[in-house]
């Protein structure tokens, strides 16, 4: 096991899934040094059984990540198999668009993103309090 000592990163984010790998990359792209813990390297970014991005809820989460310079909404911009306007028998104001992606690609293409951008990546066997 490899002991990490405090002053070696800035940042640690503990959890590399959509969360976590926002968060990461933020803080990498604010120019502090950051490690992204896992529990398995393969699985970082790595989507459910139902790869899809948007709806009612999500999709406005997904537009504010967007808007503060996230990865979410450009990876699924480039992975998408396919989209649809949801909810399109009610009222505008409920309209959501919902895409599904590929989710390997979508694993491949979140982590490109990470390349160059100084960020850590390592697996997360234990985890000692002192």
């Amino acid at each position: 096991m490899e002991e990490i000592l405090m002053g070696t990163y800035d940042i640690i984010v503990i959890g590399a899934g959509h969360a976590g790998c926002e968060a990461a990359l933020a803080c990498a792209r604010m120019g502090s040094k950051t490690l992204l813990f896992s529990i398995n390297l393969e699985a970082i970014a790595m989507m459910p059984c139902n790869p899809s991005i948007g709806g009612t809820g999500k999709g406005h989460l997904v537009r504010e990540i967007d808007a503060l310079g996230g990865e979410m909404g450009r990876n699924i911009d480039k992975t998408f198999i396919q989209s649809k306007m949801l909810n399109t028998a009610k009222g505008p104001a409920v309209h959501s668009l919902r895409a599904q992606a590929d989710k390997h690609k979508y694993h491949d293409q979140d982590i490109w993103a990470y390349t160059g951008s100084g960020i850590e990546e390592r697996k997360q066997e234990q985890t000692i309090y002192y």
